[in-house]
């Protein structure tokens, strides 16, 4: 094993009362509860859909709606974290979103599931917005990209078990059965942190919350060259991810005919690459230093969602001529994640949860636009996943070229 990936375990062990593999099964759950919110009812949204007898475009509002309360909840989220420390808001916030849970899986109607995953949306800021603070917590930026890399396995790991089981759940038993699931993953989650997890934040901030401590803490954030560099690039890889799931199970299911357990198996796969990503992240870095092995992703990202458009455009428009171009796409994103992500909270220290929030509220931003404009376009073709992932792709490669090898800190 590399000096450099020792000495990140070294620092996972510096957590007081937790093992590293404790650190990283908190982390790697904390994180997981995104893409078992959003992957595992993929399969069954066609269902739904269909027993509300809704439009295609209220069912996007399940999934639209809720990332828009992620992103904005961690703006409140991050600060409280702050003030009050990692571990009350991570069990204020999983209790929520298990309560919520329920709810969605009993809903009457479209507009109470909306409701509810709205809800669901708001609580899981709580758990991804604590997770990436965590890992500012206990690690300097370069051991928190690899660090995080390790904890996106284990979320790897879980998105590849989350669309076959969403898709089993489904056909077995009925898409409550699905949603019904993620309040038993909550549940469990809330379980472990409650009574395994230790406090990370050394010295809390008294004045987190004071309006102009918030709005000093911010504009320092916004204003820093590497959050403004490493955030554009966990935007664009994020988007290009969001795209291909608000848009691949309308396309897959009802496009090109996959069953939903064919669907959900195409999922697994793009998850399963993706934690092939995580793990050359962790190759890369003693190698080549944040920048550079972004920069390659780049390139990898880029072939990927290149070759899917023009592969549409040409008019090869089958399910392998989509999965195989996104697998490229998702192994550059396996390294962009990571390095994203603890790139753009590792200049704040004293602010992690604050950057971390703002970090995440750009993403999220930008996946509910990205949203708005797949709905309108899913018309009985491609292009809107295709298309779309190709744009994004390219957004990769330019931020991954210029913003982050001028202002990404140290090589």
């Amino acid at each position: 094993m590399p000096a450099a990936s020792s000495s990140a375990d070294r620092a996972l062990a510096s957590a007081p009362a937790m093992s590293p593999v404790l650190v990283v099964l908190v982390l790697s759950l904390l994180l997981g509860i995104q893409p078992v919110t959003t992957d595992l009812y993929l399969p069954a949204l066609p269902a739904l859909t269909e027993s509300f007898g809704a439009p295609v475009s209220q069912s996007q509002l399940t999934l639209t709606t809720l990332l828009l309360a992620f992103g904005l909840s961690q703006l409140a989220w991050g600060p409280l974290s702050d003030r009050f420390g990692r571990r009350p808001v991570l069990l204020l916030g999983l209790g929520a979103y298990t309560v919520a849970s329920v709810g969605a899986a009993l809903a009457g109607s479209m507009t109470l599931l909306v409701v509810w995953r709205t809800v669901q949306g708001a609580a899981i800021g709580a758990t991804v917005m604590g997770a990436r603070a965590i890992v500012r917590d206990l690690f300097a930026p370069e051991a928190g990209a690899r660090a995080l890399s390790k904890a996106l396995t284990g979320l790897g790991v879980i998105a590849c078990l989350c669309a076959p089981v969403g898709g089993l759940l489904t056909d077995l038993f009925g898409w409550r059965y699905a949603l019904g699931a993620l309040a038993v993953f909550g549940a469990a989650t809330l379980a472990l942190v409650a009574t395994r997890f230790e406090e990370t934040v050394s010295r809390k901030n008294p004045a987190a919350l004071h309006p102009g401590t918030l709005l000093r803490t911010w504009l320092t954030v916004l204003r820093h060259p590497s959050f403004i560099a490493y955030s554009a690039l966990s935007v664009a890889t994020y988007a290009g991810l969001f795209t291909f799931l608000g848009s691949s199970s309308f396309i897959f299911i009802k496009v090109l005919g996959y069953t939903r357990t064919q669907y959900g198996l195409a999922m697994f796969a793009t998850a399963f690459v993706y934690i092939l990503g995580t793990v050359l992240c962790r190759r890369l870095l003693p190698r080549l230093g944040i920048k550079r092995s972004v920069a390659l992703a780049g390139a990898v990202s880029l072939a990927g969602g290149t070759l899917l458009g023009v592969l549409a455009h040409a008019g090869v428009q089958s399910g392998w001529a989509i999965l195989a171009p996104f697998l490229l796409y998702m192994l550059g994103h396996g390294v962009h994640q990571p390095c994203g992500n603890s790139g753009a909270v590792g200049p704040f220290p004293h602010a992690a949860g604050a950057a971390s929030a703002l970090n995440g509220f750009l993403m999220m931003l930008t996946a509910f636009a990205v949203g708005g404009w797949i709905g309108p376009r899913l018309d009985g073709t491609v292009f809107a996943l295709t298309d779309g992932v190709w744009f994004w792709s390219v957004c990769i490669a330019l931020v991954a070229w210029t913003l982050v090898r001028r202002h990404g800190g140290p090589s």
